[in-house]
């Protein structure tokens, strides 16, 4: 592509050199330059780019991108701009033709149930005959075409990139999660969406934005800069959830044309009746004109709020009630969320990504209204993570479960340790040191520490009796473990399913 195309729409500060080049590609990692590269020089988090712009015309760069004093040797095109960072999502919106303008585009925006809001309207969205992509934190996926996700929202070259494959493919519908991380730096700002959902905000990612307020700024400038942007003026564009504090505060402050979902207040879309089992969700929707029958094997409270959302934003896009209600029952299940990995006569074990105190106190809450038995936790905190919510979900587990078992999640270049005496900091409960036998669970609750996790998961479904409940919360569909620097294999499921096999021959034998 010719530079001064690729540049369109970009203010500049100044620039030195050829302006009429061709460019071959574009990087923002030096490694990656080859001859006729340009190269977006990004001050990041953790590293300068600035600091390899040596290195990227060594390896036949020959068009730079900066922010900084930078003076080009002959042959290299130097263009100053105010944010690289910035600049870099319009040059993939350049160079990969604006494909979301071609895409019927949703962002999942919030704390919690993004992923599972995208595998519904996934399902719904093929019910009704469209050809659908996801972009989330289990994977980038089309067609029959996986991507692994190193991040729950592309990087914003990527992401056009992606989105231009997609398009390309003969996806028309794209569902995207869309991260606090990815709204503050930029990632989806050259990106036309078509609507937005807002699930809820709960204490998450303080590491990073510092503040609540912080962090709930983030996900309003979604819905008050992003959305309105694209230039997409749907004349309802914004499905929010109306019994969350922060979905009313979006309301009250972005204003515009909004669905609300909800199970409290009165809102546009809601269930009435319902009802909840450990076989699922039989209720009846209420899509402000049509009222739908609908039954999912998805479990809990929570996941009726995720139906609602998937529900509401499927109507905002006209998409017919039957596709609405046979997408719905057609979702047997979303990895790692409140996945069911054991088998009738066990004990009933669940795998769960909960790993914030309002997402493990939900999933709590809502297998207890199933409970014949007991409950017993398995869960951890991430290393160099938001450290405040540490003693919050030690407090969550506790209150909820009969035994909590606290143990490592992936503790990365912190203790761990030290990651699970935070952990205690908020537990009022007794704390247990030698519980090895099966079902020598005292009759007071408390909490066990085992710091290697697959001990943890082990003992928790051997004091396990088949009447009780077992869940494993924090990691989620992860198939790794993150100790150090270095990632291991780990998957929760697997190894629940081998202790459940081992639990299986202990009865059958004894």
């Amino acid at each position: 592509m010719q530079l001064p195309q690729l540049m369109k729409g970009i203010e500049t500060l100044g620039m030195t050199g050829d302006p009429n080049g061709e460019v071959h590609s574009v990087r923002y990692d030096s490694r990656q330059c080859e001859k006729y590269s340009l190269f977006v020089a990004i001050s990041g988090l953790k590293t300068d780019g600035h600091q390899f712009i040596g290195d990227a015309m060594t390896r036949g760069a020959r068009f730079i991108i900066h922010e900084r004093d930078f003076t080009p040797p002959a042959g290299v095109t130097a263009i100053r701009v105010h944010n690289s960072r910035q600049v870099l999502g319009r040059l993939g919106r350049n160079f990969f033709g604006h494909p979301s303008s071609s895409l019927c585009l949703i962002a999942v925006v919030g704390t919690n149930g993004k992923t599972t809001i995208t595998y519904l309207l996934e399902a719904i969205l093929r019910a009704a005959g469209h050809s659908v992509g996801v972009l989330g934190t289990v994977n980038y996926r089309y067609g029959d075409k996986s991507l692994p996700a190193p991040n729950t929202t592309p990087e914003s070259f990527e992401m056009q990139r992606i989105l231009r494959e997609m398009a390309d493919h003969g996806v028309t519908h794209c569902v995207a999660e869309v991260s606090s991380h990815a709204i503050d730096l930029r990632r989806v700002d050259e990106c036309a969406f078509d609507l937005g959902i807002f699930t809820n905000l709960t204490q998450d990612h303080l590491d990073y934005h510092r503040t609540m307020e912080n962090y709930f700024q983030a996900k309003k400038r979604f819905f008050s800069e992003v959305l309105p942007g694209g230039g997409k003026n749907r004349p309802r564009r914004m499905i929010v959830n109306g019994d969350d504090p922060f979905g009313q505060r979006i309301i009250r402050e972005v204003g515009g044309g909004c669905i609300t979902y909800g199970l409290d207040n009165p809102c546009d879309v809601h269930p009435n009746p319902f009802h909840l089992s450990l076989g699922g969700i039989d209720a009846k929707l209420h899509l402000e004109d049509e009222a739908l029958d609908i039954t999912s094997p998805l479990m809990g409270r929570f996941n009726l709020y995720n139906i609602l959302a998937a529900a509401a934003a499927a109507r905002a896009i006209e998409i017919p009630g039957r596709a609405i209600r046979n997408g719905i029952a057609g979702l047997t299940q979303v990895p790692g969320r409140l996945e069911k990995v054991s088998t009738a006569g066990q004990p009933a074990v669940f795998v769960d990504y909960a790993h914030t105190d309002d997402a493990l106190k939900r999933v709590l809450q809502n297998l207890t209204l199933f409970r014949t038995e007991r409950i017993i936790t398995v869960f951890g905190c991430g290393g160099d993570r938001d450290r405040g919510k540490r003693p919050l979900m030690g407090k969550a587990a506790v209150t909820y479960s009969d035994l909590t078992i606290v143990t490592s999640d992936n503790p990365r270049m912190e203790d761990p340790l030290e990651i699970i005496r935070e952990i205690e900091m908020g537990i009022r409960a007794p704390k247990f040191t030698n519980i090895q036998e099966p079902r020598q669970i005292p009759e007071q609750r408390g909490y066990l520490v085992l710091p290697d996790r697959r001990a943890a998961i082990a003992a928790a479904i051997g004091l396990a009796g088949p009447a009780d409940i077992v869940l494993i919360a924090g990691k989620g569909h992860e198939d790794y473990q993150i100790v150090g620097s270095r990632k291991f294999p780990f998957d929760d499921r697997m190894i629940a399913r081998e202790e459940l096999r081992l639990w299986q021959t202990g009865r059958e034998g004894s």
